[in-house]
């Protein structure tokens, strides 16, 4: 028997079923994962973030899969054929798509043919010339024909007997699965263009996938997305074939699945008078229906792994943004760079409340280059500015030149410039949420604000995008849109929640992802300070309509309050532990003032002393932690990557050229990096480091400041290789090992290599059949 649901999930985790017991018991009672995981510790153990993420996600596929298990055998039960064999079987299937094997026969379906030919009393035909190959079909069929059900003559007799044994074999669980295991391992993806689109324009960027052909169990998530791209926009056809089909145009030997049904069977070819039409049912079965069967599931796993793994390298570039080093609370100048429609300044103060904006025209076709430069040293003098964050779209880098030169002639300023993603910029500009907090103000200047707020703190401004729209996910309109939305989410609660947010300065977005709220209760919380001034406690906020005691215990940890009347109330102490501070405080006889930050008396503290029956070590320790360095940012310290000058087009480039560049996304195939010249370059997974790279988020990661070489430009193409091995050479980088692609963003043509024809297919294999 299968073990019980925690059980399993324990196993696949490594932990004990205790801790998944008591996870599943606080998700269960509406717990949330960044409460659970940083405050019920000694509950589970010690189980992280990612473990409880992927804890919750089991268990929803657990639960379903009982559910249907249940109903499988309630629906094979009242047909009368639940048998303690296939009720043992049922029950011990671990996969839905095991359950769904064995319930093939029995589900029900539209009337067939070989049912039709059941109805006519042909099964035992069917069954004697299976179990007896010595008879002879046509002599056989003789003894039932049945005009009146359209089994006039022996071979219409005999074709309805061959129904029945192909329905039988296609509906075997254990033939499926043998067969399944078989075509993953053997089985390879398939490509060819269609004749009719071969020339077009559209099918130029597939062009390297019009003769291809890899295996299943390799296939890499990006080449696997690149390829339903491909079938999606009506360019390739995608089919499953063997590894043992020819390739040179030969003909092709035995099928080796079609052996594997004729062994399940017990079919030899001995010459007896039923052995080549049992031969022929099973070449028919396997063409017509079983290879078109696994053919559609085994090209849906793999895509559906293929978006599993798309969304979770969207999520962990995500992470990496979301939690990149905020610039701090210094007054910011955001410049929006455009040419002629002008550059958009807005100024915030420290705390990202807009001061002042602007528009000015530096660049073409105006080229009001000294009228600019004076506006801009006005608007930093008159509000202080020290910070001046330029984003990276069109007129980037003229626009970064003109703050130079700001920089140069104003050193009194104390100016330091910062080129910073633009991603989503506009479409928070354009939104409901931007319009209610600058309902005055032009949606051009809505985007400088925003490119001004995210370098102070791109976590708080990032919240108010929609993750979908940052711009670092690999093939991301090709996944599910649902599943990624919900992934995508959970990385936004997981980071907002590791940071913690000021309860008085956060705005709507940024309080709905903290954990226990929503955005009618954020909304709340904004209105309840508006109307009453800032929190002077966390105790304060259960005045706040509708936030309760259990609201309250989710979310208080993961809400500062700077100045307020307790300073536990700024770290990540839960209210719910300040008793244990008392505790400690009382033994050491000291306030809590002279407590925080001091590393010396706090590490003479043995945290074994203050626990109890609630609170355990674990959470001990990690109040001592919060005590050395209250209200503690997980974020690294702020650097900027310092773009080449001279340097502001594909064309300035050169081979060989020493630069330095921010990362912008991370795929499996390698890293893209804004080098300052409105083109992302490639370095590939192969030139990360001087040593073998199996993961590229194990070097690099969004938003880091690397140095790169310029390898090779492709200016045709738009196309700029790169490595961080400082001692390649062009030649050296341009051989790549294996059959690794150089696919590019944005839905690009990949470079790729060359790969020989492959005609065997399980389609082609299904006509050869109808041909017959």
């Amino acid at each position: 028997m299968l073990l019980p649901i925690e059980q399993r999930i324990a196993a696949e985790l490594g932990v004990q079923p205790r801790q998944v017991q008591a996870a599943v018991q606080l998700l269960d009672e509406g717990a949330t994962v960044p409460f659970v995981a940083r405050y019920r510790k000694e509950v589970t153990g010690g189980l992280d973030d990612t473990q409880l993420r992927t804890l919750d996600e089991r268990l929803g596929y657990l639960r379903e899969l009982e559910e249907r298990r249940a109903a499988i055998i309630a629906s094979i039960d009242e047909q009368g054929k639940l048998d303690p064999a296939l009720r043992d079987a049922i029950e011990n299937a671990e996969t839905k798509q095991r359950l769904e094997d064995l319930y093939l026969p029995y589900k029900q379906k539209r009337r067939t043919k070989a049912q039709i030919a059941r109805e006519a009393g042909i099964a035992p035909l069917a069954e004697a010339l299976l179990g007896n190959p010595g008879l002879s079909p046509e002599a056989e069929a003789a003894a039932y024909l049945n005009p009146d059900a359209g089994f006039a003559d022996a071979r219409s007799v005999l074709d309805g007997a061959r129904q029945i044994l192909m329905e039988r074999f296609a509906e075997d669980a254990e033939l499926l699965g043998k067969l399944r295991g078989y075509l993953q391992e053997h089985g390879q993806v398939v490509s060819t263009v269609l004749a009719d689109k071969a020339e077009s324009t559209e099918a130029a960027k597939f062009r390297d996938w019009f003769d291809f052909r890899e295996s299943v169990s390799t296939l890499p998530s990006h080449r696997a997305l690149a390829l339903f791209r491909g079938r999606n926009e009506g360019i390739l056809r995608l089919q499953l074939g063997l590894d043992s089909d020819p390739t040179d145009g030969s003909a092709p030997g035995p099928n080796p699945c079609e052996g594997r049904i004729a062994g399940h069977f017990g079919i030899r070819d001995e010459g007896r008078p039923a052995d080549a039409w049992l031969r022929d049912t099973v070449r028919w079965a396997w063409s017509v229906k079983i290879s078109l069967h696994l053919e559609l599931e085994i090209l849906g796993v793999l895509r559906e792994q293929a978006e599993e793994e798309a969304i979770r390298v969207f999520g962990r570039n995500l992470k990496d943004l979301l939690l990149a080093a905020p610039a701090g609370a210094r007054a910011t100048l955001g410049l929006d760079p455009g040419l002629r429609t002008g550059v958009k300044v807005a100024v915030v103060d420290q705390t990202g409340k807009l001061l002042d904006t602007a528009t000015i025209y530096p660049h073409e076709p105006r080229r009001d280059w000294d009228g600019s430069l004076h506006a801009l040293a006005r608007l930093c003098a008159r509000h202080n500015v020290s910070l001046v964050a330029i984003g990276n779209g069109t007129a980037s880098r003229e626009t970064d030149k003109l703050a130079g030169e700001l920089m140069k002639l104003h050193p009194e300023l104390g100016l330091t410039k910062i080129v910073v993603s633009e991603a989503g910029a506009s479409v928070y500009s354009a939104s409901e949420l931007a319009a209610k907090e600058f309902p005055e103000l032009d949606v051009s200047l809505r985007g400088a604000v925003s490119i001004a707020r995210r370098l102070q703190d791109p976590l708080a401004e990032l919240v108010k995008i929609d993750p979908k729209s940052i711009g670092v996910g690999q093939y991301q309109h090709d996944v599910n849109q649902g599943r990624l939305a919900k992934a995508l989410d959970s990385v936004v609660e997981d980071c907002v929640n590791a940071v913690g947010v000021d309860v008085n300065m956060a705005s709507v977005p940024l309080l709905t992802r903290i954990s226990g709220l929503n955005a009618s209760l954020a909304a709340n919380i904004v209105s309840y300070r508006d109307a009453n001034g800032p929190f002077p406690s966390r105790a304060a906020l259960l005045k706040v309509p509708r936030l309760g005691p259990k609201t309250f215990e989710q979310a208080a940890g993961f809400l500062r309050i700077s100045n307020g009347s307790n300073p536990l109330d700024a770290s990540a102490v839960h209210p719910e532990a300040y008793p244990v501070v008392e505790r400690i405080l009382a033994d050491i006889q000291k306030d809590v003032r002279q407590v925080m930050g001091d590393s010396r008396v706090l590490g003479a503290l043995k945290p074994e002393r203050y626990t109890d029956e609630r609170f355990g070590l674990p959470t001990v320790q990690d109040i001592l932690k919060e005590l050395d360095k209250p209200g503690r940012d997980p974020r690294p310290e702020f650097k900027t990557a310092s773009f080449k000058e001279g340097v502001e087009s594909l064309k300035d480039l050169s081979v060989g050229m020493i630069l330095e560049g921010v990362v912008t996304n991370v795929t499996n195939f390698g890293a893209f990096v804004d080098i300052g010249v409105h083109q992302d370059g490639l370095v590939h997974v192969s030139a990360l480091a001087d040593r073998f790279v199996k993961d590229p988020h194990t070097v690099v990661k969004a938003g880091q400041v690397v140095k790169v070489k310029v390898t090779e430009v492709d200016l045709p193409r738009k196309r700029i290789a790169l490595t961080m091995r400082m001692g390649d050479t062009p030649a050296a980088q341009g051989a790549r090992p294996g059959n690794e692609r150089r696919d590019a963003p944005r839905g690009k043509a990949p470079q790729v290599k060359r790969e020989p024809a492959f005609a065997g297919s399980l389609a082609s294999a299904f006509a050869k059949a109808l041909k017959k």
